[in-house]
């Protein structure tokens, strides 16, 4: 029997302007106060979890259902529009708030330069452990929320709707999932208590998927920025050691499985010994043995990018589809990055997707990868699964 998905958390519109004739390298010089800066067309889209991962999900033929909250405004109808135009069975779980704006967001993604986000939280920031529907978690098989640090409700009280949703969902049984954003610094979810909401919280978490920047940002803020500081991005940071440190806190919190997303580094597996493992609920693979104690890093798979737009979003949707299906950990890492490849093809977070039949045939065909060199004790390259396998 094939198994079920609830996805619930941020949803938001996005609008993206098409700023791909821009000059590339004078980003800085163009984006001046006072400057009218002609651009193209702009593309609408669903954008937030619930839409990416859970979209991400549908595409790849995990049978889905959406929970989320958004205003009754224009920006509300667009959202319950571009969904319905995908499926009309997905909006049955979007909540329509009367009191609150829809959530949108201008996403700036221009020629060579990290994207730049204008988000106005709106109804997200009013979403509470009340506006789930548990009983369609009694149906499903995975449960997976996102973005809380950009969900004001979620981060007050140290996280104690956060970690309500959470203990809840375990009840039902259904094996869980959370996913992580990068907040303002100066918003609640920038300035929260991360080791206490995450303490709170992650014990009823089975599978948790942050990004690398993310965690470091959130958990440890005095080391993202010395890392910064002294290597320009986290991502020139990397090395397995810090993988493994931070990975190995994760687990020791609580969660079961950590999967951490690396950008265009790729992603990075660690899952918890034998004994964690056993109370993840029923949408865990037949084959737990397989998943005890792995720790793997797979590298990209090779694309021409036109857009990052919910890469990490799909990447999430390629890891869990392989999960619910029974993969192992290599084959569910290697869909992770390869959904997330597809993901970037495309301006927007969904159009780049392929179904999961045409992204296994293209990755079975001889899909190449992004190589990188590991010069770690305890590790090696595995050339015919395409990824590397630590202690």
């Amino acid at each position: 029997m094939q198994k079920s998905t609830v996805v619930a958390g941020h949803i938001c519109l996005d609008v993206i302007p098409d700023l791909d004739a821009l000059p590339k390298g004078q980003f800085h010089d163009l984006f001046k106060p006072g400057h009218l800066i002609v651009v193209g067309e702009a593309v609408f889209a669903t954008g937030g979890p619930v839409s990416n991962t859970g979209l991400a999900l549908h595409r790849l033929g995990v049978p889905t259902q959406l929970i989320a909250k958004i205003g009754d405004d224009p920006f509300g109808e667009i959202v319950t529009g571009l969904v319905g135009s995908i499926d009309r069975s997905l909006v049955g779980g979007l909540v329509v708030d009367p009191g609150v704006p829809t959530s949108y967001t201008v996403i700036i993604s221009a020629p060579d330069v990290d994207r730049i986000f204008l988000h106005n939280p709106g109804a997200n920031d009013a979403f509470s452990a009340d506006d789930v529907d548990y009983s369609l978690l009694d149906a499903a098989d995975l449960f997976h929320f996102g973005y809380p640090p950009i969900m004001a409700g979620m981060v007050k009280n140290e996280g104690d709707e956060l970690a309500a949703i959470f203990r809840q969902a375990k009840q039902t049984d259904v094996t869980t999932s959370l996913d992580m954003a990068f907040p303002d610094p100066t918003s609640p979810g920038g300035r929260a208590d991360w080791q206490a909401i995450l303490d709170k919280t992650l014990p009823h978490v089975d599978i948790f998927t942050p990004s690398v920047e993310e965690i470091l940002f959130l958990l440890h803020r005095d080391r993202y920025n010395r890392l910064i500081d002294e290597h320009g991005s986290i991502l020139a940071a990397l090395s397995t050691e810090l993988l493994n440190e931070i990975s190995g806190n994760l687990l020791a919190m609580g969660t079961k499985i950590v999967l951490l997303k690396l950008g265009d580094r790729g992603a990075y597996l660690r899952t918890g010994d034998a004994s964690t493992l056993i109370d993840m609920g029923r949408g865990t693979p037949d084959d737990l043995a397989q998943w005890a104690d792995r720790e793997l890093w797979a590298p990209c798979f090779q694309v021409d990018v036109v857009g990052t737009t919910g890469s990490g979003d799909a990447t999430i949707a390629g890891f869990l589809s392989a999960f619910l299906r029974g993969y192992d950990p290599a084959e569910a890492l290697t869909m992770a990055v390869a959904v997330g490849a597809c993901n970037v093809e495309a301006a927007d977070a969904i159009s780049g997707l392929r179904s999961w039949e045409e992204t296994r045939s293209r990755i079975e065909q001889g899909w190449l990868r992004c190589s990188f060199e590991l010069d770690a004790e305890g590790w090696s390259f595995d050339a015919r699964a395409g990824l590397w396998i630590g202690r």
